[in-house]
């Protein structure tokens, strides 16, 4: 089993077996290529392969093989046909777990175990696969099919207003006039908080982070005719959201990347550490990176990092809205477990398919193909918007107001200036430039090469130099 974050071509594989009490530093020897790039931190590792790293394919096999046998031989099956669907839908894909997590191909991430990474690599096919499922079902039958999994779904649900009164301070309520701050708070706040503290480590970019943040709130400025949901007041936009609760989140998600790119990565054998303080500190440890790679988006380097970046924001901001649209669609309440689960899914999954697009973008050799993490989470944000587009093309189709498609239409035309000038205009008047002073040069040699073959000088006469001066006999000047 593979142990350890994926390296780059020619570098050595982390976790591999060396001589026991030996430890190896992940660097090459000299004269041999480096695996490492200049942004990956250098890991420590003494190879110890423990029990808990090893495979235990035939343990799975043999365990899975006697609950089925049981099930089959032991246990009576009812004659409940809608029990008995549900709970062979919940088997099969439970054995397909089992497969995945022990045979699947390890992603970029190693910690706490890569069979955690593999679980939810697993996870996400299924869930494409229930997407797919439901995209296929008439509006109905879609929204109905829910109540299999919770009989309280399948009904329509009131939209929630976060706008109505926006007085910060109300003086006609004199019991409380901040009402209008505390009826804004709810659990979203520190879920807000949250997950862009999250979505700071997934990134790992300041710029990007932050044109996510305010992008989005744009965004719900420009839909809250089609969602009420989306209705804000104007401080509830910019300050709770974007200042307090996403700014919050991305300054301590950059402090803490901080703290991760300047940790030491050393990783002794539980058994090789002789303290119990010392081992209760490597358990806590074995729920943090194995090694660190410091993202260097450098959008403006390259039109195809441009693109990509560029395709990040987009998809970023699609997943955001689809969370929203989801729900109105398919009538899940905001506080639904069902909404919950998919939020946890995206956190765990966003992370290695950000690190499988940064691999693909930095180092294209090793990795000609985009990670299977994130071809998944690009099909997955890409199929939740065909539902919401099935199941509401009404709400969908509300044609913006005048006013905000003409911000959209001048916000476009102005991205699509720069990127013209950028990647096309200033490359062709620089390399214009570059041809023309090549030719100069060019000319100008060719002018001192026949100058010296007349016996004139190549250029303008030039005073004596102070050897030149004495070699005539004139005294030379200080």
């Amino acid at each position: 089993m593979r142990r350890g974050e994926r390296r780059g071509a020619g570098g050595p594989r982390p976790g591999s077996p060396v001589p026991a009490g030996k430890a190896s530093l992940e660097e090459p020897p000299d004269g041999a290529p480096s695996g490492r790039r200049s942004t990956e931190s250098e890991v420590y590792d003494d190879g110890t392969n423990t029990f808990f790293w090893r495979a235990h394919t035939l343990t799975v096999l043999f365990i899975l093989t006697c609950v089925l046998g049981y099930v089959t031989l032991l246990e009576e099956t009812p004659q409940d046909t809608a029990y008995n669907t549900k709970r062979g839908i919940v088997a099969s894909i439970l054995v397909f777990l089992c497969f995945g997590v022990t045979q699947a191909k390890d992603g970029p991430f190693s910690r706490p175990h890569p069979a955690y990474w593999r679980f939810w690599l697993c996870v996400s096919v299924v869930y494409e696969l229930f997407l797919i499922f439901i995209l296929f079902q008439t509006v109905q039958d879609g929204r109905q099919f829910l109540k299999y999994v919770d009989p309280r779904l399948g009904v329509p649900l009131p939209e929630r207003d976060y706008g109505g009164n926006c007085l910060i301070y109300d003086a006609d309520n004199k019991t409380d006039p901040f009402h209008n701050v505390w009826d804004k708070l709810d659990g979203f706040v520190p879920a807000h908080f949250l997950g862009w503290y999250l979505k700071t480590l997934m990134i790992r970019d300041w710029w990007t982070c932050t044109i996510v943040s305010v992008m989005f709130e744009f965004l719900e400025y420009s839909l809250e005719h089609q969602l009420p949901n989306f209705s804000e007041c104007w401080w509830d936009h910019w300050i709770m959201d974007v200042l307090v609760c996403n700014g919050l989140g991305i300054y301590c998600g950059m402090k803490t990347l901080k703290w991760l790119s300047l940790k030491t990565y050393k990783w002794q054998g539980l058994w090789n550490i002789p303290t119990y303080k010392g081992k209760m500190k490597r358990i806590a440890f074995q729920f943090t990176p194995y090694s660190w790679v410091r993202f260097e988006w450098k959008p403006a380097s390259s039109l195809r990092r441009w693109l990509a970046v560029c395709g990040i924001i987009l998809v970023f901001l699609l997943a955001e809205l689809n969370t929203f649209y989801l729900k109105f669609v398919l009538w899940l309440p905001p506080e639904h477990y069902l909404v919950l689960l998919r939020l946890v899914f995206y956190v765990n999954v966003g992370g290695v398919a950000m690190r499988e697009i940064y691999d693909f973008m930095d180092d294209p050799k090793p990795h000609k193909k985009l990670g299977q993490q994130a071809w998944l989470v690009a099909a997955i944000t890409a199929t939740e918007l065909l539902i919401v587009v099935k199941y509401d093309p009404h709400t969908l189709t509300l044609s913006l107001p005048f006013y905000i498609a003409q911000c959209w239409t001048l916000g476009s035309v102005l991205v699509l200036t720069w990127t013209v000038w950028r990647f096309f205009l200033r490359d062709i008047t620089l390399r214009y430039k570059e041809t023309r002073r090549q030719k100069q040069q060019s000319g100008g040699d060719k002018g001192s090469a026949k100058g010296n073959a007349d016996g004139t000088p190549p250029g303008p006469d030039v005073p004596p130099g102070p050897v030149e001066a004495e070699r005539e006999g004139a005294p030379a000047l200080d």
